[in-house]
């Protein structure tokens, strides 16, 4: 199953494990720094600071990525890890 947004994304809240629910989501960079994943759940998870802050900085740094790998013809990128997952602090993104 796959969802494709038109503007700005509504993703699925987190499951009781702490992930999205399992789908293939198509957003592009600027839908991903408008979504929940950097914004935040609407419900509070962990201790409740969501580094909102520090996942801008990581999406800023996948849009590079993301940059390189279409001009060498790369057009879809796949993003896990515990970006994707209601962890407050990710480490990082992995693709």
């Amino acid at each position: 199953m796959s969802h494709r947004w038109s503007e700005d994304p509504v993703l699925p809240e987190f499951n009781r494990d702490g992930v999205l629910p399992p789908c293939d989501y198509e957003l592009t960079v600027a839908q991903i720094q408008r979504s929940m994943l950097v914004r935040g759940p609407s419900r509070s998870v962990g201790s409740g600071l969501w580094d909102q802050s520090w996942r801008q900085v990581l999406v800023a740094n996948l849009a590079v990525l993301v940059n390189q790998l279409q001009q060498i013809g790369v057009s879809n990128i796949y993003i896990n890890g515990s970006f994707v997952e209601d962890k407050n602090h990710p480490n990082d993104i992995d693709a």
